[in-house]
């Protein structure tokens, strides 16, 4: 007599915009401590490529502050899985993080104003920095 295998419930993914890992060089608060007491614990960290080399940009052209924070940031990134995504040529950044969470209907972090908004537009729910210390769910999954 076999027995099925019980169902493994797949991790729930949060797409993380690069201003999200600038988070803890700003606020000083550990974002993935932060985002596990929010979101629980079958949650998956996602770094977006498009996102990943944006930074990868900035740590190497942006001006010596943003170098270092950016470099800073890419450190963080190693804890996100990092996934490759295309990114037509007239797209931006921002445009493939709200297919990819459309797509995938999933959380995505950012404190992008104009980010949050167009995702709150397709009732894809934001995780944001809230008085400068604690995260916030906007919208439901």
């Amino acid at each position: 007599m076999s027995r099925e295998p019980k169902s493994v419930k797949k991790p729930l993914r949060i797409i993380l915009d690069s201003n999200a890992l600038f988070m803890p060089l700003q606020f000083k608060i550990d974002i993935f401590e932060e985002l596990r007491s929010i979101a629980g614990t079958n949650y998956e960290f996602v770094l977006l490529s498009p996102v990943l080399h944006e930074l990868e940009q900035l740590s190497e052209e942006g001006k010596a502050k943003l170098k270092k924070d950016a470099s800073d940031a890419s450190e963080l990134a190693k804890r996100c899985r990092i996934i490759s995504v295309d990114q037509p040529d007239e797209s931006t950044v921002d445009d493939v993080i709200v297919k990819v969470a459309a797509e995938w209907k999933t959380l995505v972090f950012t404190n992008d104003r104009q980010l949050r908004k167009r995702l709150r537009n397709i009732n894809v729910p934001v995780i944001y920095v809230r008085q400068k210390s604690k995260l916030e769910i906007e919208g439901r999954l």
